[in-house]
């Protein structure tokens, strides 16, 4: 016999999801957003059966990303720079 309470969706709403010991990523928020026809066109039409939605995310995500290496790097450059050392030098490394 089971001496455990049942679990309520009130419960469930409280609950934190984990993945491991990390907190599970949230469910996705839901957003109007105007694009121009031809972005939307273009999406669906590279998308195949993923669906578009999909794509924009991810395609958002890439550019957060990138950005965020853009940003590593100028940081490091700029580091290397005021510590003297020519753009040659850090080619070379």
């Amino acid at each position: 016999m089971d001496e455990a309470p049942p679990i309520t969706d009130a419960d469930m709403a409280r609950a934190i999801h984990r993945v491991g010991l990390q907190p599970a990523p949230s469910k996705k928020i839901k957003i109007n957003i105007a694009l121009d026809p031809d972005v939307v066109s273009w999406f669906k039409h590279q998308s195949g059966e993923r669906g578009y939605q999909t794509l924009i995310n991810a395609t958002l995500r890439e550019a957060m990303q990138r950005r965020t290496l853009e940003d590593t790097l100028r940081r490091i450059i700029r580091e290397r720079v005021a510590d003297g050392r020519s753009s040659n030098q850090l080619i070379k490394q």
